[in-house]
């Protein structure tokens, strides 16, 4: 078998049908669009997804929120995680290495939920009011 042997498989190609080449071709006049109407004319198709004036279906089905995306960077922390941390001081590298939070994480936040019993040292995260005395109350400390 050589390349100039090669030709597609029999009925794999068919011939484009001409319209308007005369009533004999059986497709003359009208071309196979019927007498009249929105299909017949030319640029006579209404847009994508028109269902006549009814209400179409991307318009009627319930739509979902969206993802913000600072809350890809951004964690919230337990109090009661800090406890399965075991550094010194604890920053975003050590809750990395921790495994706590993920890898592409930039910005942390610890709230009060759950208790601590251990005094820790936050350094570069943020912690509301709450999360703020339960560490300070067990003689840990939060430095910005």
């Amino acid at each position: 078998m050589n390349l100039n042997n090669l030709k597609p498989a029999k009925g794999a190609k068919k011939a484009a049908s001409r319209v308007g080449r005369g009533i004999g071709s059986g497709s003359g006049k009208t071309c196979g669009r019927g007498h009249k109407g929105q299909k017949a004319r030319s640029g006579g198709l209404p847009k994508p997804g028109f269902e006549g004036g009814q209400m179409p279906l991307q318009r009627r089905v319930p739509k979902f929120g969206f993802t913000s995306r600072k809350s890809l960077c951004r964690e919230q922390l337990r109090v009661s995680d800090l406890l399965n941390i075991n550094a010194d001081v604890i920053d975003i590298a050590s809750l990395r290495e921790a495994g706590v939070i993920r890898f592409n994480t930039k910005h942390v936040k610890v709230f009060a939920s759950g208790e601590i019993n251990k005094a820790v040292t936050l350094k570069g995260i943020k912690v509301t009011a709450g999360a703020r005395t339960l560490i300070e109350s067990q003689g840990g400390k939060v430095e910005d």
